[in-house]
């Protein structure tokens, strides 16, 4: 059955009419504005830095340097490695070497014009290939970030059973992403002497950690809350401008506002992973797989971000929603000097689909089979085992998404330039192996509303209109007698990152087991016989309001450090897409025609969300297969840097598969990433459909594709 509670995101009409607060609209007497002087080079080391002519400039107040920072200089969500300040050294262009402070900001920008910075150049590493070979380190460390592999059964062995083996090298590029909010942040000290940070993130607990640390300040002295966010993606996981406005806060006691232009946003946003991808397939001839053996090498840049989750991840999600029983993959992230690639929707998962998927379909070409009948041949199901070992016992709903599509690819009507695609994809919800979990608290009010404390960030995605509803459906109360206060270190309990969709599965029970406590109290209390809440608060408010607290942290166990094997995630989200193209021959155009996209969510709590993720995705999928592509140097703006507008979309028919995952609440999953995994391969897998063309290489955008079809008529 559906979930009941069905309501509008419960953000959106502030937002519409224009009163939600941004990091940026803050402001306050006396308020300073920040500017980072950048590095312009790509690998050098700092001799010398001279900032006399910029404090002659009237209206500069304070330039703070690396040997300002009381605490560590560093930061970094896995690896410490990247400074906040680079005193000795910078590893790419753009590395921020000093704050400007100063009454406005078109003069702290002038001021670093002013600002001489002498370099002594170190031959950069661009490419994953020179950092392996390289004696040149561009940490002492060593430049291999990372190396993990996926061993399951005896992958040679497979190989000599099978009777084709599919052997290809896939590439994929720098992507940005490209939310509309640039990255914000305002700060203050508070009465008490306490530093107080608004900014535009996705996670204020590790924030507030990190500045900790940067501040050489106990936790209790910072205090991190999420302003309205324009859009994150991942890329608001990292410390972006927080540990530059407390540091400032700190050093001057000022209110402080620091907010990245779009061109500086470009310059030093974290972008997803380059990787190259060698994939090999050996099969039987009636389509099942036997073996999969695959190369992964990334381009981190210099410093680790979510460098080694990446690498992992991909390696997991390799053979895609497939079950092989012999499988060996291995997966390596080096540090380069190019722009720091980090978290973006999917963790390398999107990339390792468009390989995996762009295989299926060369397969069944091969074998003279259909391309859903060799996914449905092998696809994963109840019983099944992972590249992991790990077997798969419920929600496992891939061949149902299939069942979905079926239909329609069954009825498809090829024309000339027209293709269609598959693409399909598996994904873990929550983090790879660890630890992560959440928490939740509900009180009631003294105007008679249930008040929800999480800790979770909404950037845009409807985390607080999912939770609002869970507790809603599990209390039996409506909408308007919840209030949520979300993501403040100082009211809510740490619940992880928004990210590797986890906040609907995790956050989401966390506020259902909270929500189920509650209810308890109400039903001794009489509420659900007619007392009221208001009513239950007066009886309890001088002997002190109960706190209804919820915890969950999915079952997953450590991985073996030689294998990977073990169960990374506690539930699997699935889906397919079958994606309808026209191609323009003579141009290299693609129009994206039409989409059907069906996805496993578990539950869905909020069914417009789901689509509306699901349309996302197929909108980021878009520009991922045709148009987006970071080049370092070259992209500054939006004037080259190309993504899919209105105009891109395709008519979109969803459907919701409700494999109900036992853990999660109401049986949800999740979808946020999902949404965008199968997109890009589909596409590709259709644009071959109509051109007889195939692509190894994204983005296919117009040049690129035109050539192609020029060499295919060429070869006759």
């Amino acid at each position: 059955m559906p979930i009941s509670t069905q309501i509008d995101k419960i953000d959106a009409y502030d937002k519409v009419l224009g009163k939600a607060k941004y990091a940026s609209d803050f402001y306050m007497e006396g308020m300073l504005v920040g500017a980072l002087l950048r590095s312009t080079r790509p690998h050098a080391h700092i001799k010398r830095i001279d900032v006399s002519k910029a404090y002659s400039l009237e209206g500069v107040v304070r330039i703070i340097q690396a040997k300002d920072i009381p605490g560590e200089n560093s930061f970094g969500i896995i690896r410490k490695d990247q400074p906040l300040l680079c005193d000795k050294k910078v590893r790419f262009i753009g590395d921020p070497i000093l704050i400007v402070l100063a009454v406005t900001e078109k003069v702290a920008k002038e001021a670093l014009r002013l600002i001489e910075v002498e370099y002594e150049d170190i031959e950069p590493i661009l490419t994953p290939s020179d950092s392996e070979r390289s004696p040149i380190l561009i940490h002492e460390s060593g430049n291999l970030l990372t190396h993990k592999k996926v061993i399951k059964g005896n992958v040679e062995k497979g190989f000599s059973e099978s009777d084709i083996i599919v052997e290809n090298t896939y590439i994929t590029t720098w992507l940005d992403h490209a939310y509309i909010e640039t990255e914000s942040g305002f700060g203050y000290m508070d009465g008490n002497g306490r530093i107080v940070i608004y900014s535009s993130t996705q996670n204020v607990h590790y924030k507030r950690k990190e500045i900790s640390r940067i501040l050489a300040l106990p936790e209790e002295k910072i205090r991190v809350v999420q302003a309205t966010t324009g859009g994150g993606f991942g890329g608001k996981l990292d410390m972006t401008i927080e540990g530059y406005v407390a540091l400032s806060v700190y050093l001057t006691g000022k209110p402080i506002l620091i907010r990245y232009s779009r061109e500086e946003s470009f310059l030093v946003s974290t972008k997803r992973h380059p990787l190259y991808i060698h994939y090999t397939t050996g099969a039987k001839k009636n389509g099942t797989l036997c073996a999969v053996k695959v190369s992964i090498i990334g381009d981190t840049g210099p410093y680790a971000s979510y460098g080694e989750t990446v690498c992992l991840r991909a390696a997991i999600h390799a053979t895609g929603p497939y079950e092989v029983e012999n499988v060996y993959v291995d997966s390596k992230m080096f540090y380069t000097n190019n722009p720091i690639s980090g978290a973006m929707r999917g963790f390398g998962v999107p990339q390792i689909a468009f390989a995996h998927e762009t295989q299926m379909d060369i397969l069944a070409e091969s074998l003279n089979l259909d391309p859903l009948y060799i996914r449905m041949k092998n696809g994963l199901k109840r019983g099944s085992k992972t590249a992991t070992s790990q077997i798969l016992e419920e929600s496992v709903g891939y061949l149902e998404t299939l069942e979905r599509i079926k239909p329609f690819w069954l009825e498809r009507k090829k024309g000339k330039d027209r293709g269609f695609g598959l693409g399909s994809m598996f994904y873990g919800m929550g983090n790879t192996g660890i630890t992560n979990p959440s928490w939740a608290e509900l009180k009631l009010s003294s105007d008679g509303k249930v008040v929800l404390y999480t800790g979770v960030c909404d950037i845009g995605q409807g985390s607080d209109t999912v939770l609002a509803q869970i507790v809603c459906e599990t209390l039996g109360i409506d909408v308007s007698k919840i209030e949520i206060v979300r993501a403040d270190t100082d009211y809510t309990k740490d619940a992880g990152s928004t990210s590797a969709s986890r906040q609907t599965y995790i956050s989401g029970k966390a506020a259902y087991e909270a929500a189920l406590k509650l209810r308890s109290f109400l039903e001794r209390e009489g509420f659900y016989s007619g007392k009221k809440l208001k009513d239950i608060f007066e009886k309890y408010k001088d002997m002190g309001m109960p706190v209804f607290d919820g915890f969950f942290d999915p079952p997953t166990t450590k991985l073996d450090p030689e294998t990977s094997s073990g169960k990374p995630y506690a539930t699997y989200a699935f889906a397919t897409h079958m994606t309808e193209v026209a191609v323009d021959s003579s141009t290299g155009y693609v129009k994206v025609l039409k989409v059907h996209a069906a996805h496993d969510v578990g539950k869905a709590i909020n069914i417009q969300n789901v689509k509306g993720q699901i349309y996302g995705g197929i909108a980021m999928g878009i520009g991922f297969a045709l148009m987006e592509e970071f080049v370092p140097g070259k992209t500054k703006s939006f004037n080259t840097y190309y993504i899919p507008t209105s105009l891109d979309m395709p008519e979109v028919d969803v459907f919701i598969v409700e494999s109900e995952e036992p853990t999660g609440p109401f049986g949800a999953k999740g979808v946020g990433e999902p949404a965008l995994i199968p997109s890009a391969a589909s596409i590709a897998n259709a644009i071959y459909d109509a051109t007889g063309v195939r692509i190894f290489e994204l983005p296919c955008d117009m040049e690129k594709l035109k050539l192609l079809l020029e060499r295919k008529r060429e070869r006759g």
